[in-house]
């Protein structure tokens, strides 16, 4: 079996975040097996060939800040996108204690990209 690229890769876990929810770039690398690898993300992020099936606008920076150089319109276009997802936006910053996305986690052995209907399970038990 072919092993899947960076870019498949992140595209994957793009597509696990839930609605109301945001990530960090440095999350998705770390995740990924790939820390320090903030900027490669960012790269691919940015060339997004799927911007709706792969809701890149849910992606900021360790401090909350939307993206200056956001690929689908600059950061007014991702600020309104991330606000009509549910999400408070302030200064062009999200309060990452109330919208970060803990992340997915899959079954033992199994690729969370993978998972049916492309969702792995949160690993938080308050139902957040």
């Amino acid at each position: 079996m072919k092993e899947k690229t960076l870019s498949e890769r992140v595209y994957g876990y793009l597509r696990m975040i839930p609605a109301g929810k945001v990530v960090t770039y440095g999350g998705i690398a770390a995740y990924l097996g790939k820390p320090g690898a903030a900027r490669a993300v960012g790269n691919i992020l940015h060339v997004n060939p799927d911007p709706i099936g792969q809701p890149c606008f849910r992606v900021v920076n360790r401090d909350g800040r939307l993206a200056e150089n956001f690929g689908g319109g600059g950061k007014d276009v991702q600020k309104a996108r991330l606000e009509a997802d549910g999400i408070e936006v302030v200064g062009y910053r999200v309060d990452l204690g109330k919208y970060l996305w803990d992340g997915p986690v899959s079954e033992i052995g199994e690729d969370p990209a993978e998972c049916p209907g492309g969702k792995a399970k949160n690993k938080r038990t308050d139902g957040k």
